[in-house]
């Protein structure tokens, strides 16, 4: 059945919404509305213009018999830089500051309205890029990886401390903490989880000393896969060197004052530019 142009757009924008990153050829929207190809790539030119416009991301057109379009729901440097800047006014609050340091992010990971403003800012730095799996460490980090390979329309693994029977067999590994009492601790991920040569991107919420990221590269290498990057949300005060230093943080905690209960959040090196 043939239907309204409006209704077109309405139903074509949802699905590409709901396909990110996925090449849908013409012949399938010109079958679903009965209507020529002619008149979809007009359509498709409307919604390019409109995301473009409103931030929404970008339409990638492949010509051919076998191309089709592509939504790809990439952020502007204008809106990652606004976002930021809207994360760091969130946490700049004696509330959120918790013992060693850290800062309480619980309730915004719980937050769909953030969260999905999370994965979307950490997952446009990689767009341009092939990214096969997102990793993260159990527990708060799951969330995050979640929303980011949402975006990437990838999936995630989640890389466990303790074993879990429901996992199978594993690949562990033994990894210094990063933290100043530097203990070694294990980590492990089910065999089943990652292909082996994958391109792997590592996100998580918290980076101090740098030994969780460090522990989950190192597990990375045991798959023969290769990391594409790793991003945290915030990055913490640590006085010594770093485990890691190639990663990208979308804030930093620049002072903490425990004893007068303050805290500073400046940006991090995150950027899309």
């Amino acid at each position: 059945m043939k239907i309204k142009r409006s209704e077109r757009l309405i139903d074509i924008t949802h699905y590409l919404i709901e396909h990110p990153h996925t090449l849908i050829p013409l012949t399938l929207f010109s079958k679903r509305y009965e209507s020529a190809k002619s008149s979809i790539s007009e359509d498709l030119t409307i919604v390019k213009e409109t995301f473009a416009k409103r931030g929404i991301g970008f339409l990638e057109t492949l010509p051919g018999a076998a191309g089709g379009v592509r939504y790809v729901p990439k952020m502007t440097p204008e809106d990652v830089d606004q976002f930021i800047t809207d994360l760091c006014e969130e946490l700049n609050h004696s509330k959120r500051l918790l013992p060693g340091g850290y800062v309480y992010l619980s309730d915004m990971l719980g937050d769909p309205k953030w969260l999905r403003r999370i994965g979307r800012v950490i997952a446009s730095q990689y767009m341009d890029k092939r990214v096969d799996s997102v990793m993260t460490v159990a527990t708060k980090g799951v969330p995050i990886a979640q929303s980011v390979a949402l975006y990437l329309n990838v999936p995630f693994v989640i890389v466990r401390r303790d074993s879990k029977v429901t996992e199978g067999s594993t690949v562990s590994i033994n990894y210094v903490s990063g933290s100043s009492s530097d203990r070694v601790e294990k980590m492990e991920l089910s065999r089943r989880s990652l292909d082996m040569g994958s391109k792997v991107l590592i996100v998580d919420d918290f980076l101090k000393g740098g030994g969780t990221v460090n522990g989950m590269i190192s597990l990375i290498e045991e798959f023969n896969s290769e990391v594409v990057g790793a991003t945290v949300i915030a990055e913490n005060i640590f006085n010594g060197e770093r485990s890691v230093t190639d990663y990208t943080s979308l804030i930093k905690v620049d002072k903490v004052n425990t004893k007068d209960r303050t805290i500073e959040v400046t940006p991090g090196n995150f950027s899309l530019d």
